[in-house]
C-alpha cells in the first residue's frame, strides 16, 4: 500500500530554504497553498507532493535531501508504526555494515516481505542508499534524531552530558555495566568502554533502536526487551556498575504482584514511590562495593511515604549521595559488603548550575575530606528529607544569593537596534554551494568512526555547541582530526555557532565551515545558515545545505549583518543562562527569607 508523506512547517521551510515564517506568510497570502492533511491545528501535516508541487509552480528553489526523504517515507506509514520502522532501519543498516565489513556485495537480508513491521522495497532501497552515501552509523544517527524530535513529549531521553556523568561516577570503564530501563540505549552508549554491556527495556521497539545503536558502534551488548520488575531479564545476574534513568511517577510498576519480592530488602516501595523500587532493583544487580547511579525525581528525595526506605538505605550504607541536577536528582549507591562498616555521614549537593562540580566533590567524599556532608544520624532523627536545596550550608546563603544576583544581573543582553522595512530589499543572491566554489568557503567533518569518550585531546560536541559550553568530549591521536580555529563557523543537526577560541578538534555529527575573512564574514554566513533552518550537516545531505541563500554584500555590508547576528547569538545565551540562573536566584532567596539569613532592604 503506498503512503502519502507529510512534512510539517519546519519541514517545508528546511526543503525551500527559508525560515518558518516564510512559511506561515505562504500559507496566509496564498489561497492555493495545500491544505493541512494531518495533524492537529497548532502542528498541521501536509502532503509531501503537495507541497512539492506547490513550490515548483511559484518557482520557489528547493531540493529533497536523501536524509529527508527517506525520514518522510518512514513517517508516512503512520505515528503508530514510526518506531517500529526505526527499528526495522538500524536492522537493516546493521546488516548492510556486517555485509560491508565481510567484503560481501548482496543486500542484507533482514526484511521479509509480508511481515507486519517490514520495509517496503521503496523504503528499503532509501535507506540503504543513505547508508552508501553517509556510512550506516551516520545514516541511523539521522534518522534517530529526526525520531526522539517527532515524539520528544512520549520518549525520555538522558542527557549527553549527563549520561557521560553518571558512567564516569559509577566507573564503568573496562567493568560490566547494566541499565535495567535503557531506552534508545543513551547511557550505554556512554558507557561504550565497558568491558561487558548489558540492557533491558520495556518497549520492544526501543531496544531494538537501542541493540542497533551499539552494534553500529562495534560494541557488543545484550539487550533484552520486556518489563524489567516483572520479568526481569537478567535475574541472578550481578554487575560492577549499574546505571539507570527509570520511568518516575509510573504507578503500574507491579505492586500487587511483587509484595513478596526478595529484592526488596529495605522496605516494601510504597504504591506511590516507584523510583524507590528501581533503587533495589539496581542494587541487587551490582555486585558488593559496587556502584549504582540513578536518577530521581526531586520529590523522592523528601515524600513521606519513601521515609523508612530512605532511612534503611542510609544506616545500611548503601545511599551515599544525593546530588541535585536540573529537572532531577542524581542518587549514588553502593552495594555495602558482608561486616563492613557504614558511613556516617552522606554527600548531599547541588549542582542544578553547575554539573563539573559533581564529580570532585564526589571525588572529596570518597577520599573522607568533603564539606558537604551530612551526619546520617541528624536525617535519621528528622524526616530523612535529604532535598540538597535544604541543606545548602547555612552560613553560605547569603553570599550565594549576592553571587546569584550578579551572575544574572551580569547575564542580560539586548536585541540589536533593526531597522523595520516597508518592502523586503531586493538583492543580489547566492548560495553556499557557490561560495564553496568560488573558495570563499571550505568544508570539513570529523573522521567517520572518530570516537569522543576518552583521550587526551580536546573535542567540540554537539550538547557543546548547543549549550554554548566548552569542549567536553576527548580524543586520541588519528588521522582526520580537524583542528578547529577562532573564527570558523560549526553546524550541528540544531546549533550553529562561530567559535571563538580554538583549541579542540572537531566532533563528530558536526560540520566545520572556514572562511576566506578577507572577502566574507563568519557571524554574516553562521546567521544565514541558522536562518535557513538549522538543519546543516552532512546528515540533512550537502546538497540541501549548499543551497542556503545569502545575499552578495560588500564585506563592510556583511559585517554590519554579522553583528546583528552575533547580538542574537548573545541574547539566545543570556536567556538560556538567566533561566538557570532565575531558578537558583529564587531558591536561594526563599531559603534565605525564611531561615533569616537575609532581609529584605529597608
Amino acid at each position: 500500500m503506498s503512503h502519502d508523506p507529510t512534512v510539517n512547517a519546519g519541514d517545508i521551510a528546511r526543503l525551500a530554504g527559508v525560515g518558518r515564517a516564510a512559511v506561515s506568510n505562504w500559507r496566509r497570502r496564498h489561497d492555493d497553498f495545500p491544505q493541512p492533511i494531518g495533524g492537529t491545528a497548532n502542528q498541521p501535516l501536509f502532503s509531501l507532493r503537495q507541497v512539492e508541487s506547490w513550490l515548483r509552480r511559484y518557482g520557489k528553489s528547493y531540493q529533497v535531501s536523501l536524509g529527508d526523504r527517506a525520514w518522510q517515507r518512514l513517517k508516512a506509514a503512520g505515528d503508530l508504526r514510526l518506531g517500529e520502522l526505526v527499528a526495522r532501519a538500524g536492522a537493516l543498516l546493521t546488516g548492510a555494515a556486517h555485509a560491508a565489513g565481510d567484503g560481501r556485495t548482496d543486500a542484507p537480508g533482514q526484511e521479509t516481505a509480508g511481515h507486519p513491521g517490514a520495509l517496503d522495497p521503496e523504503l528499503t532501497g532509501l535507506i540503504l542508499e543513505l547508508g552508501k552515501e553517509l556510512g550506516p552509523l551516520r545514516a541511523y544517527e539521522f534518522l534517530c534524531e529526526r525520531y526522539l524530535e517527532a515524539h520528544s513529549r512520549q520518549l525520555s531521553v538522558t542527557r549527553d552530558d549527563v549520561a557521560a556523568l553518571m558512567v564516569r561516577l559509577a566507573g564503568a570503564d573496562g567493568a560490566t555495566v547494566l541499565d535495567p530501563a535503557c531506552g534508545v540505549g543513551t547511557l550505554l552508549l556512554a558507557s561504550s568502554r565497558a568491558g561487558r554491556i548489558l540492557g533491558q527495556e520495556l518497549s520492544e521497539t526501543s531496544a531494538a533502536i537501542a541493540a542497533s545503536r551499539l552494534r553500529l558502534r562495534g560494541v557488543e551488548a545484550t539487550i533484552v526487551a520486556g518489563d524489567s520488575m516483572r520479568r526481569d531479564g537478567f535475574a541472578g545476574e550481578r554487575a560492577d556498575a549499574v546505571v539507570c534513568d527509570p520511568p518516575f511517577n509510573e504507578r503500574a510498576w507491579g505492586y500487587e504482584e511483587l509484595t513478596g519480592d526478595p529484592r526488596w530488602e529495605y522496605g516494601l516501595p510504597p504504591r506511590g514511590e516507584p523510583e524507590l523500587a528501581w533503587v533495589q532493583h539496581c542494587l541487587t544487580h551490582v555486585k558488593p562495593r559496587g556502584l549504582v547511579a540513578i536518577l530521581m525525581p526531586p520529590a523522592a528525595a523528601s515524600r513521606k511515604a519513601g521515609r523508612r526506605i530512605r532511612a534503611n538505605l542510609l544506616r545500611a550504607g548503601a545511599l551515599r549521595a544525593v546530588v541535585a541536577l536540573p529537572g532531577s536528582d542524581l542518587w549514588l549507591l553502593r552495594r555495602p559488603a558482608a561486616g563492613e562498616r557504614p558511613p556516617s555521614e552522606v554527600l548531599i549537593l547541588d549542582a542544578t548550575a553547575d554539573l563539573s562540580a559533581v564529580e570532585p566533590a564526589w571525588q572529596a567524599y570518597v577520599e573522607d575530606r568533603s564539606d558537604q556532608t551530612v551526619r546520617i544520624i541528624d536525617l535519621l532523627a528528622d524526616e530523612v528529607d535529604m532535598t540538597p536545596a535544604r541543606h545548602q550550608r547555612r552560613d553560605d546563603v547569603g553570599r550565594a544569593f549576592a553571587e546569584a544576583r550578579d551572575r544574572f544581573l551580569a547575564a542580560t543582553a539586548v536585541p540589536p537596534d533593526l531597522k523595520v522595512l516597508e518592502q523586503p530589499l531586493d538583492q543580489p543572491a547566492t548560495t553556499l554551494g557557490d561560495l564553496i566554489k568560488e573558495g570563499l568557503v571550505t568544508t570539513s567533518q570529523a573522521p567517520p568512526k572518530m570516537a569522543a569518550d576518552g583521550g587526551d585531546i580536546p573535542v567540540l560536541t554537539s550538547d557543546d555547541l548547543l549549550n554554548g559550553g566548552s569542549p567536553s568530549g576527548s580524543t586520541t591521536m588519528q588521522q582526520g582530526l580537524v583542528p578547529i580555529r577562532a573564527g570558523d563557523v560549526v553546524a550541528s543537526y540544531s546549533a550553529v555557532r562561530v567559535i571563538a577560541d580554538g583549541g579542540a578538534v572537531l566532533g563528530p555529527h558536526l560540520t566545520l565551515y572556514r572562511v576566506d575573512g578577507r572577502r566574507l564574514d563568519p557571524d554574516f554566513l553562521a546567521g544565514f545558515l541558522r536562518a535557513a533552518g538549522g538543519r546543516v550537516t552532512t546528515g540533512s545531505s550537502r546538497f540541501d545545505v549548499r543551497r542556503t541563500r545569502l545575499p552578495r554584500l560588500s564585506l563592510k555590508e556583511q559585517k554590519a549583518y554579522g553583528a546583528a547576528f552575533r547580538q542574537l547569538a548573545v541574547l539566545e545565551d543570556a536567556i538560556r543562562e538567566t533561566s538557570t540562573l532565575g531558578q537558583t536566584l529564587i531558591r536561594l532567596g526563599l531559603d534565605g527569607l525564611a531561615d533569616g539569613h537575609l532581609h529584605p532592604q529597608s
